[in-house]
């Protein structure tokens, strides 16, 4: 429900910081929270998220996405009451726009792109800048990614480098729905033998690391 044009437009943003300050202050479970223990709920919120975004309704996903903006609020409300180094929502919005401001040369500055590739090219050449002390492709991924997303991001990674991926196998997958049926099978055989999937994966991704810093390194 949208609100009354004929009245001043709520800053609806502005009364969730609001709200989740009030909470901060009154709530005794909320209180003892901190930013570690806010982890397993951010995951959590998340995996709903992609739910709601890939099966739910568009009711699911403005629910999700409150959630999801709940936990960046809570975050951010722990952070500004940190002794040494505080910052609050406005602090986290106002970086925010700068860095996509940035990041955007087409669209806020004299800069041109035409084509997504062009696009792709301003952002990586701005985020390169904003990120000079990094040493490896690999500074910046996170190893708690799901290990699927984590192994195809750092296969892009490699080829940055000319790290070359291992073969696919004979035959392979024509399709999406392919590639889903040879990869349960694949873990199905994992689980026959008393693999674990998820480590098999890990211990593979982290061999490729080290083929792309010795890469790097050369």
């Amino acid at each position: 429900m949208t609100d009354d044009p004929r009245e001043p437009r709520r800053d609806h943003l502005r009364e969730a910081a609001e709200t989740m300050r009030a909470v901060r202050d009154r709530c005794v479970w909320t209180q003892r929270i901190d930013h570690a223990d806010l982890v397993p709920y951010l995951q959590e919120e998340a995996a709903e998220l992609v739910d709601a975004v890939e099966a739910g309704t568009r009711a699911d996903l403005k629910e999700e996405l409150g959630d999801l903006l709940w936990q960046v609020l809570f975050h951010a409300e722990i952070a500004s009451r940190d002794e040494t180094d505080p910052f609050d929502i406005d602090d986290v919005a106002a970086a925010l726009a700068e860095k996509m401001i940035r990041r955007h040369p087409h669209v806020f500055g004299a800069a041109v792109a035409t084509t997504p590739d062009e696009v792709l090219i301003h952002w990586n050449a701005a985020k390169a800048a904003e990120k000079r002390t990094r040493t490896s492709v690999l500074d910046g991924v996170s190893m708690h990614m799901p290990s699927l997303a984590l192994a195809q991001k750092m296969l892009g990674k490699a080829a940055q480098v000319g790290v070359t991926p291992p073969p696919p196998p004979t035959p392979s997958p024509a399709d999406e729905a392919e590639l889903g049926e040879a990869l349960l099978a694949l873990v199905a055989q994992a689980r026959e033998a008393g693999w674990d999937a998820e480590r098999a994966l890990r211990q593979r991704l982290r061999a490729l690391a080290e083929d792309v810093r010795a890469a790097e390194s050369r």
